[in-house]
């Protein structure tokens, strides 16, 4: 395969002329600030960016990387853990400059750009009354997020992201630009629906939007020390409460700000809570939260985009990341006491282990319905090294291995996706299960030779 610097100038300055965007070499002085993506420890140096404003320079950069046999990464929102968005010495195409949102109030749709961002399809959709389900930080790409799956605050509601996609437009390996939907091209929608970036690049989505305004949300906190007592509640609790409530759980430290002083710097095992049914049914729903007597509680109604960005202030981009993760049915005895274990020795104040419901609506998805196989598992797990010095990258990525290490004998044996580092044909295998071999036959045909194969790689 090819570097970059192995083509001719007069094929690179070709490729130039067929594009509306940008082109950047190592030598522009934009470079070294156009490849940095959210996780600061990625620190991958491609040969060249395509900046791409249109499908039709898409088509050019995958028509040019095929070509002359360059290794092609997609690059939407760049919050990918494993720095997936970038490669080494090849083309980058980049889709941030895609970016449109337009809504359809006839009938909740809202159609979206592939270089868009979850943030700018809140701010468009808010004032309709309208979201679409997404993940917990506002500034993730729509792209990435969808193309894996899409966890997050109305799970439980109205499922996952992938449950609400209508329709997409995609660029496929051979430079042809096709629709997916329900009822065209229905195999690659199907795969698009989870399988992540391996079989196209996207340039648009439609999503079902739901009417979501406002919320009534935020965060409970316990002592660590409470860790293993709050999971047992919380498993048969969240199981059994409407679907109009979610409730994600964590291990955590309070780094500071916005939080009371007295909170600063202390473990604890949280759970942060969105409703979004009636608001006179709420106190007898919340009750038995309460009844736990958490040590703090900030649960009130805002906005939904407000709850969308409430972590983005402490998750900014270019920190260290380190992420692993599973899935799990339970939260018995032995994974609590890891949780307990774990959480009361989180290495750094940002560092954290969430779990995300897939019960509701979310689980009631057949498991070949989409690619997502794990639709009886109760909670997706990731766990979180974050910090903004470089100097605890080590620190931080042995607490989460450890972490890992520890729960992974009781998880169901594979992954989110969109929670996994470069990790692995095993484990991309054993996170799409019973899918896979339907997703390698559906690469065969639209991906034959592995074109896009920068991503949680399904080989042809």
């Amino acid at each position: 395969m090819k570097t970059i610097k192995n083509i001719s100038a007069e094929t690179l300055m070709s490729f130039r002329d067929q594009l509306s965007g940008e082109l950047i070499f190592p030598k522009d002085s934009t470079y070294n600030e156009t490849r940095k993506v959210y996780n600061g420890m990625i620190n991958k140096k491609p040969g060249l960016f395509a900046m791409c404003v249109s499908v039709a320079d898409v088509i050019a950069a995958v028509n040019f990387g095929r070509e002359n046999n360059v290794l092609i990464a997609i690059r939407g929102g760049g919050h990918n853990g494993g720095g997936l968005g970038l490669c080494d010495d090849g083309l980058v195409i980049d889709l941030s400059g895609i970016k449109f949102v337009r809504v359809d109030a006839s009938n909740n749709t809202v159609s979206v750009g592939g270089g868009n961002l979850w943030r700018e399809v809140d701010h468009a959709t808010h004032p309709f009354g309208l979201a679409v389900p997404a993940g917990i930080i506002s500034s993730t790409g729509v792209g990435g997020l969808t193309l894996g799956g899409g966890v997050g605050h109305l799970s439980r509601k109205y499922g996952l992201t992938i449950d609400n996609l209508l329709e997409a437009e995609m660029v496929l390996a051979d430079g042809s630009f096709v629709t997916v939907n329900a009822n065209c091209n229905t195999d690659l929608f199907w795969a698009i629906r989870g399988g992540g970036g391996n079989f196209g690049v996207v340039t648009s989505f439609k999503f079902q939007a739901h009417p979501v305004k406002t919320v009534i949300g935020g965060p409970t906190l316990w002592p660590i020390e409470q860790t293993e007592a709050v999971m047992k509640w919380y498993h048969q609790f969240l199981l059994n409460a409407p679907e109009e409530l979610n409730g994600f759980i964590t291990t955590m430290i309070i780094p500071g700000d916005p939080f009371p002083e007295h909170l600063h710097h202390k473990q604890f095992c949280g759970i942060v809570w969105c409703y979004t049914g009636k608001e006179k049914d709420f106190e007898s729903i919340f009750k038995p939260v309460q009844d736990m007597k958490p040590v703090f509680e900030h649960v009130g109604e805002m906005p939904y985009p407000a709850i969308q960005s409430m972590f983005d202030d402490m998750m900014v981009p270019g920190m260290q990341w380190y992420w692993r993760a599973d899935f799990f049915n339970e939260l018995g005895p032995e994974i609590s006491a890891q949780h307990l274990k774990y959480g009361s020795n989180i290495p750094t104040p940002l560092s954290q282990m969430h779990l995300y419901p897939i019960s509701g609506a979310a689980s009631r998805v057949g498991a070949e319905d989409t690619p997502w196989a794990y639709r009886d598992a109760n909670y997706a797990g990731v766990i979180v090294g974050v910090d903004p010095d470089p100097k605890n990258a080590g620190k931080i990525t042995k607490w989460c291995k450890a972490y890992w290490e520890a729960l992974h004998p009781y998880s169901s044996g594979g992954a989110y996706s969109n929670f996994m580092m470069d990790e692995g044909q095993d484990r991309i295998k054993a996170s799409f299960k019973h899918n896979y071999a339907r997703l390698v036959k559906i690469k065969q045909l639209v991906d034959p030779n592995n074109l896009f194969k920068v991503n949680q790689n399904i080989k042809p």
